[in-house]
C-alpha cells in the first residue's frame, strides 16, 4: 500500500521568495533600479482576462500601499547615449558642457566644474520620443506575437 520511497523533489530550482524581484532583474523593458513603468496604452491593449487581473491586482496594491503620501510621477521617455554624441541642448539636459582647450581638445565637464574623464566611455540617459503610441493615437495596440502564458 505504502511504499518506504522517499517523495521525489520536483525538478528544476527550488520556488524564489522574491520572484518579481527576480523577475524585474531580468526585465528590458520599462524597469530601472526603483521603478517599474507600464505604458497605459499598452495596459490597456492587454487581452481583456490579463486586464481583470491587472486591475484586481493594482486594487490590492493600492489597498495595502495607498496609505503612504503618494507624489505625482512624471515619466519621460529616455534612451542610453553616449556622451560625445550628444548636442549642446541634450549636454545641457543631463549637466554637462563642453568646451575647447589650448591645444583644441574637447573637454567635457559637469556644471559643476569637474572634468570628465573618457567622456567616448560615458553612457548618459537622455530624453526621447515615446515610440510607444499612446491610446488616443493607435486605439488596440496588437501584441507582435502570441503572449506567452505564464
Amino acid at each position: 500500500m505504502y511504499t518506504n520511497a522517499p517523495i521525489p523533489r520536483p525538478a528544476g530550482p527550488p520556488a524564489s521568495s522574491t520572484p518579481l524581484r527576480d523577475s524585474l532583474q531580468h526585465a528590458r523593458h520599462g524597469v530601472d533600479a526603483g521603478y517599474v513603468v507600464l505604458p497605459r496604452s499598452l495596459a490597456e491593449s492587454m487581452p481583456l482576462p490579463w486586464q481583470q487581473q491587472m486591475a484586481h491586482l493594482l486594487a490590492e496594491f493600492h489597498q495595502a500601499f495607498g496609505h503612504l503620501p503618494w507624489p505625482v510621477y512624471r515619466v519621460v521617455p529616455s534612451r542610453y547615449e553616449r556622451l560625445v554624441d550628444l548636442d549642446e541642448e541634450q549636454l545641457a539636459e543631463v549637466g554637462c558642457l563642453v568646451e575647447i582647450d589650448g591645444d583644441g581638445e574637447l573637454v567635457y565637464r559637469e556644471r559643476s566644474g569637474q572634468r570628465i574623464d573618457n567622456p567616448e566611455d560615458k553612457q548618459v540617459l537622455v530624453s526621447c520620443l515615446d515610440p510607444i503610441p499612446r491610446q488616443q493615437e493607435a486605439g488596440h495596440v496588437p501584441p507582435a506575437s502570441s503572449p506567452q502564458r505564464w
